[in-house]
C-alpha cells in the first residue's frame, strides 16, 4: 500500500473504527445524494455515515481489532460509525431503511461484538440506554419500597398488638368495675 492517499484513508477508517461504539455496515446502492445527505442528517451528531472501499476498510478494521465483519465487506459499502447510543443509530437507520428500501443493512459491530442484520434489527426494538436506566431505577425504588415495609411490618404488628392488648384490659377492668357497684347495691 505504497500510496499515501490509501494510507491515509486506512488510518482514517481505523481511527473511526477505534473511536466508536457500534460501527453498521450498510448497501447503499441506488440512494441518490440527497437520499444520504438525509440519512446523515437523521442519524444525529454523534453518528458519521462514510462510503467505504471494502479492501481498505478490512485492513483498517484489522488495525483497530474489528473482527467478524470481512464477510460484509462485499459490494458498494458504506459504515455508520456510531459514537453515541448504539440503539438510537440502529433505530435511525431502520426508519429510513423502511422509507427508503435501497438501503440494506449488512450487520456489523456493537461494542466489538459481531452483529448480524437480524441482531441489528433487534437492536433497534430495544429501548435507549437512558430509558432502560429509567426502567430499572424505578424497578430498584418500588423494590427498595417493598423492603422497607417488610422491615418495619413487624414493628406496626407488634404496636397494634401492644394497642389491641391494652384496649381489652380496659374494657375488662371497665366491666369489672360495673359488676362491683351492681354487686354492692343488691345487699
Amino acid at each position: 500500500m505504497a500510496n499515501p492517499e490509501k494510507s491515509a484513508a486506512v488510518a482514517e477508517i481505523t481511527e473511526q473504527f477505534r473511536g466508536s461504539t457500534a460501527a453498521v455496515l450498510t448497501e447503499y446502492r441506488g440512494l441518490t445524494v440527497s437520499q444520504l445527505t438525509e440519512l446523515r442528517r437523521s442519524l444525529g451528531s454523534e453518528t458519521s455515515y462514510a462510503v467505504v472501499k471494502n479492501t481498505l476498510t478490512k485492513i483498517a478494521a484489522e488495525r483497530a481489532g474489528v473482527t467478524g465483519i470481512d464477510d460484509l465487506l462485499v459490494g458498494p459499502t458504506a459504515v455508520a460509525f456510531v459514537g453515541g447510543d448504539p440503539v438510537e443509530a440502529a433505530k435511525g437507520l431502520r426508519e429510513f431503511a423502511r422509507a427508503n428500501p435501497a438501503l440494506i443493512v449488512k450487520g456489523g459491530f456493537v461494542e466489538g461484538k459481531p452483529m448480524s442484520a437480524a441482531d441489528i434489527s433487534k437492536l433497534a426494538d430495544l429501548e435507549s440506554r437512558e430509558v432502560l436506566l429509567a426502567k430499572l431505577a424505578g424497578a430498584m425504588n418500588g423494590s427498595l419500597a417493598k423492603a422497607v415495609g417488610l422491615f418495619a411490618a413487624p414493628l406496626s404488628q407488634a404496636a397494634r398488638l401492644a394497642e389491641a392488648l391494652r384496649a381489652k384490659r380496659e374494657a375488662e377492668a371497665g366491666g369489672a368495675a360495673e359488676a362491683a357497684p351492681a354487686a354492692t347495691s343488691a345487699e
